[in-house]
Order: C-alpha cells, then structure tokens, then sequence
C-alpha cells in the first residue's frame, strides 16, 4: 500500500477530517490533500 493510502485509511479510521490531522501534525489541509492524493511539488 503506497503512503498516501495509508495516510488516508489511518486518518480515516481515527475520524479526522483532513482540517484535524493537519492541526495534529501542524501543517495545512491542503498539505494533507497533497499528500493523500500523491501531490508533491519540488
């Protein structure tokens, strides 16, 4: 299972929003849909 999967079913399972783990992890919610849609930028 490729990262961003695993990052969503663990968000997921725990009932987060992308908004809550992004508050938990201290980064935006667009940085967690990045990182659940495999987004990267360089």
């Amino acid at each position: 299972m490729e990262l961003n999967a695993q990052i969503r079913r663990y968000r997921t399972e725990l009932g987060l929003s992308q908004e809550e783990l992004a508050e938990k992890v201290f980064v935006t919610r667009q940085t967690v849909s990045n990182w659940e849609t495999g987004v990267s930028h360089s």
